[in-house]
């Protein structure tokens, strides 16, 4: 109600609008669009290949030639952008494949761009996968354990979004939670002619239980340890806006929250506090949980994805990372008739 209002209003009787699907349509507060959705894909050497991924029904691992076929249905279907994991045939523990000009990512992102310039191809900048003990970053090892060493990992990944970028990726999107690395990818995109190449960062990434169907997917679960010694507590919210306002005085053009759908409170307070272009990782977990439930009778499907994906708009969120996103793009069109 506006302040100036000095009036009454009648009795409020909200089901008149309720009526009719066209009229609900119409009073809708919160649009849920395909427009908005992103398609996390996974990418390794080999040529016919498409490796189911048992953990996440609907998902494979692909060879860049099926890759193509695969975002050529997407985007005929209207998904208007992908996201690109790489699995590596040989790693090691300076993560030398993730910078390589022929790197899995980099072949796939040239072929893309090639055949299919629309689609817009954003490419994950990370070291896990490439990685020989599965960690994020450089790891030192002595008497007291091992840990992850943070500013030689800086310069790895600036390296790997450097030739990302030089493949002909739209957007490169860093995943590794060292601090400063929105800095380090930023100056090193400047320096070598990428000014123009936005950096969508996994700012608020949380050492999460709901990884574990990716960790299948991107062969990235670490040998040794876990990763909450870089990835944030679930239990702090106020250092996730901490984490935010640093990569955006970094550089960020797109910040993330991951997981989503836990964690819809801190999509609504990163949104409300810096009002910057906001994106949700709805995880593997996510989805396959409702994969699963789905598979037993217990959910529809398609109403509880789309019911999830709807709470993160309505939380903030204006991008939409979701394994869903081909069969979300069907069902939006069918309910449109």
């Amino acid at each position: 109600m506006s302040p100036a209002f000095t009036g009454s209003f009648p009795a409020y009787r909200p089901r008149r609008l309720r009526h009719f699907p066209a009229l609900r349509r119409l009073v809708a507060e919160t649009q849920l669009s395909v427009d908005q959705t992103v398609l996390p894909l996974f990418v390794r050497p080999g040529r016919k290949l498409r490796r189911a991924v048992e953990a996440m029904p609907g998902v494979f691992q692909f060879s860049p030639d099926e890759l193509l076929r695969e975002v050529a249905l997407a985007q005929k279907l209207g998904v208007p952008a992908v996201l690109l994991f790489g699995i590596p045939d040989r790693k090691d523990e300076k993560a030398s494949a993730a910078f390589g000009r022929n790197g899995i990512v980099q072949q796939a992102v040239r072929l893309l761009k090639k055949e299919l310039p629309d689609m817009l191809v954003i490419t994950d900048v990370c070291l896990c996968e490439y990685m020989s003990h599965g960690h994020c970053g450089i790891v030192q090892r002595d008497k007291g354990g091992a840990r992850i060493l943070n500013d030689p990992t800086l310069k790895l990944l600036a390296r790997a979004a450097v030739s990302h970028a030089e493949a002909g990726a739209d957007v490169v999107a860093p995943s590794d939670m060292m601090d400063g690395r929105v800095r380090a990818i930023r100056a090193a995109l400047d320096q070598n002619g990428f000014a123009a190449t936005p950096i969508m960062s996994y700012s608020a990434k949380f050492a999460s239980a709901f990884y574990g169907p990716f960790r299948e997917a991107a062969e990235s679960a670490p040998r040794f340890g876990d990763r909450r010694s870089y990835q944030m507590d679930p239990a702090n919210a106020n250092e996730a806006l901490r984490e935010v306002a640093q990569d955006i005085q970094e550089g960020a053009d797109i910040v993330m929250v991951k997981p989503a759908l836990a964690y819809l409170d801190l999509i609504h307070r990163v949104k409300t506090e810096f009002g910057y272009p906001t994106a949700a990782y709805a995880v593997s977990a996510e989805y396959s949980m409702i994969k699963a439930a789905a598979a037993r009778g217990w959910v529809d499907e398609r109403a509880v994805t789309l019911e999830s994906l709807l709470s993160m708009r309505r939380a903030g969120a204006d991008v939409l990372i979701t394994y869903a996103a081909k069969e979300v793009a069907r069902w939006l069109k069918e309910s449109r008739g």
